[in-house]
């Protein structure tokens, strides 16, 4: 029944799986992934490749290849442990086949590990992961907005997402980010994210370091009245980051997302009292004058991610 279940899931979103791989970073990288194996196989090229093979076979892999091969599948399955959605570990997967390409290339021949290496760095210099651009109801700071909103109002609660373009990891955390901004986002709890690799005085504001070293990135960081309350992850006193999952349910758990709504909530019915108190009267039923929507909470201000 699982698999069945599994199965319809799977044809139910492939149009969406067909859509996401056809972009061109995945499609490059795919062919970049396989080009090894395609050299080694093909007729009238692997031929007049070099090879170890006892049969003198230059058209299979030699037991050197293998040994790689199976060292970089022991690689890509210990890191995608910690892998939280599929495009890490489809990255993951990507990273690691393109050095051990580079490897494998490089001791085939010189010049074909030359060119390989030549294509990975103008790759990655051309060529960046796609952004999600899905829904969301998160505000985007800049560098001189991201106090005055913070302190605005003291009632409100935010937790801000310090993130950097060039990182996979922030990327394959948007899509997390912006579901959980879909269920908990209300009147007094709002969420924000702030470009720290474009506005660097942001990071020395709040001390979240753009080392990929330091592995501060992303960093979540809960702030009421202007004042930070919590952050994932932790760092030591080294600045170093402590490790932790950056997925759904530890996020809900960590930062108690479901406490903090339930409160939000009663907030908002409480400011929407007091808007009644204050405005006294009703207007009649034949009047022009709207009453004010009190069932909508106040709608943050929202600016397209600048790219």
């Amino acid at each position: 029944m699982g698999l069945v279940t599994g199965l319809c899931t799977f044809l139910y979103h492939l149009p969406q799986i067909y859509k996401w791989l056809l972009k061109p970073y995945y499609v490059i990288s795919f062919l970049m992934t396989v080009a090894f194996l395609v050299v080694r196989k093909a007729p009238g090229l692997c031929e007049h490749l070099a090879s170890q093979r006892e049969d003198g076979n230059s058209c299979d892999f030699d037991w050197r290849e293998l040994e790689i091969l199976m060292f970089l599948s022991a690689i890509v399955m210990m890191k995608n442990r910690r892998a939280i959605t599929l495009e890490q570990h489809i990255g993951n997967l990507f990273l690691f086949s393109k050095v051990a390409n580079t490897i494998l290339f490089f001791r085939l021949d010189i010049r074909l590990g030359i060119l390989y290496l030549s294509l990975c760095v103008a790759f990655v210099m051309t060529c960046k992961p796609p952004l999600y651009m899905g829904p969301e109801y998160i505000t985007y700071f800049s560098d001189k907005t991201i106090d005055e909103e913070l302190q605005k109002d003291s009632r409100v609660t935010w937790i801000v997402e310090f993130y950097a373009n060039w990182s996979s990891d922030c990327q394959s955390f948007a899509p997390v980010f912006a579901d959980l901004s879909l269920k908990y986002n209300c009147a007094g709890l709002r969420f924000g994210k702030v470009d720290i690799g474009r506005y660097g005085e942001v990071s020395q504001t709040y001390k979240v370091s753009t080392s990929p070293l330091a592995k501060q990135l992303p960093s979540l960081v809960l702030f009421q009245g202007g004042r930070e309350i919590m952050r994932r992850p932790m760092v030591d006193s080294k600045g170093r980051a402590i490790s932790w999952t950056f997925n759904e349910e530890n996020i809900i758990r960590e930062f108690n997302l479901n406490e903090l709504f339930q409160k939000s909530k009663k907030l908002n019915k409480g400011r929407c009292l007091k808007e009644e108190e204050q405005d006294g009267s009703q207007p009649d039923e034949g009047s022009d004058e709207l009453l004010p929507e009190t069932n909508n909470p106040e709608q943050p201000t929202e600016s397209k991610k600048d790219r």
